[in-house]
């Protein structure tokens, strides 16, 4: 009988295992668009990295580390990385997505398509 053991990683693969925080979520529905809402304190434009592939979204995050002033005498902050991925419904127009991030929020605008948004029909 086999035993399954955790594998732990060799010591010269430790510096590559990066561990991410999911960062909470806010996703709203105004009007012919869809926003989506990320917390991620910390990160900058320069941080970020927004990939869409097929039908997914994936967001990423890294924190930098500040250098402090003076002589540390309690440094609990860390350089932190954020990573959220979200399945995206058909109905979004991926090439008319925009982003921005301010005050640690990123605010992602997801439009619909044309061919789902409600039309008027007009009767002749």
């Amino acid at each position: 009988m086999a035993t399954l053991t955790k594998s732990e990683p060799r010591k010269d693969q430790q510096a590559q295992v990066e561990t991410f925080l999911t960062p909470p979520a806010n996703i709203r529905e105004v009007q012919d668009t869809y926003i989506l809402e990320l917390e991620m304190p910390g990160v900058g434009k320069e941080g970020l990295d927004i990939t869409v592939e097929g039908n997914e979204l994936v967001i990423v995050g890294h924190r930098s580390d500040k250098p402090l002033e003076g002589v540390p005498l309690i440094r609990e902050s860390k350089p932190v990385g954020y990573r959220r991925a979200f399945e995206l419904d058909p109905s979004i127009d991926t090439g008319k997505m925009t982003a921005k991030i301010e005050q640690g929020i990123l605010t992602l605008t997801m439009p619909k398509a044309e061919q789902v948004k409600p039309r008027k029909i007009e009767v002749l």
